[in-house]
């Protein structure tokens, strides 16, 4: 019998969530999506200490203020751990924009655009990346204007229906719901944990997904951020998934059969939701979850870039 994870493969567009070369070069995955932790880690192994040393020496030589400077070699760093995995995956890469432009529109668009340029310096196409933004109505009104220009973009630190809903109506390429913080949160709150079934972040991407199905929504639905193969199994079917490395393993090597939970022909039929700003914004503020995990994501993105700025700034003094 085929392993759990080549079935998984059969009727999913399974990605990898790493910036582990080797990971990558071993497991095979069709995309891989990065984001600033993933790429801090990254850049803290030997495969990448040319590259960071590269970055380095490129910043000492560039004019401007110091932090400026700083923050460029960051940008430079994280296209470089995207081109590094772009060479070994035949799909897209996926790199974020800084967390902390999270709520400025005009400079998410800025960035994303640069990320682009870079990526295009290196003989990399637009068509091989995505620009991943978080979920906030800012986040979703950038990833709005960029889709016009042919960037596409992935939607991430999504906890709630109401901004996936919003992406949809904005046009954005690609979401990825969060499974494991959501269920983080509420098997904390709960005191116990939730079996596959039961589980409150399968279940907030099965009506996702469902309500995509029903309205004929293009926008492809991505699971992420998974604790268990329990959870990835209870989502197989879904348009794509990006699992860890060790997740993937254990799914590599994984007896038994995978049963199909979702697919784009079955699906209950649905009321089509307006979304508007004040009601996604009363509606993140009426979900506790939602709003504590989409601010605690953004502020542990930006805690590790500001780790990796702060390990550049000592390295050009």
């Amino acid at each position: 019998m085929a392993s759990k994870l080549d079935q998984l493969r059969a009727m999913t567009t399974v990605v990898a969530d790493t910036g582990d070369i080797e990971a990558v070069r071993k497991l095979k995955p069709v995309d891989c999506t990065t984001n600033p932790s993933i790429v801090l880690k990254a850049l803290k192994t030997s495969e990448f200490e040319d590259t960071v040393n590269e970055a380095i020496d490129w910043g000492s030589r560039q004019a401007g203020e110091t932090e400026a400077r700083v923050a460029a070699v960051a940008d430079r760093l994280a296209v470089s751990v995207g081109a590094a995995l772009a060479d070994l995956v035949p799909g897209r890469v996926s790199t974020e924009v800084d967390a902390d432009l999270s709520f400025d529109t005009g400079a998410s668009i800025t960035r994303a655009r640069a990320i682009i340029d870079d990526y295009a310096e290196r003989q990399i196409s637009r068509e091989r990346i995505l620009v991943k933004l978080a979920a906030t109505w800012e986040g979703i009104r950038a990833a709005e204007e960029l889709q016009k220009d042919g960037i596409d973009c992935n939607l991430t630190l999504l906890f709630s229906k109401a901004q996936a809903v919003a992406c949809a109506d904005a046009g954005v390429f690609l979401i990825s719901p969060f499974v494991g913080r959501i269920t983080d949160w509420h098997s904390k709150a709960a005191g116990h944990g939730f079996a596959p079934e039961e589980d409150p972040g399968v279940l907030s991407v099965r009506s996702i997904y469902n309500y995509y199905k029903s309205q004929g929504i293009d926008t492809v639905v991505m699971g992420a951020s998974f604790r268990s193969t329990g959870q990835i199994e209870a989502l197989a079917g879904c348009d794509r998934l990006t699992v860890s490395p060790a997740l993937l393993e254990e799914l590599s090597t994984g007896e038994g059969t995978v049963e199909r939970k979702l697919s784009p022909d079955s699906f209950e039929p649905e009321e089509r939701i307006e979304m508007d700003e004040n009601r996604f914004r009363w509606e993140i503020n009426d979900d506790a979850m939602a709003t504590e995990m989409l601010a605690a994501g953004i502020r542990g993105f930006a805690k590790d870039l500001g780790t990796l700025r702060d390990i550049i700034r000592q390295r050009l003094n």
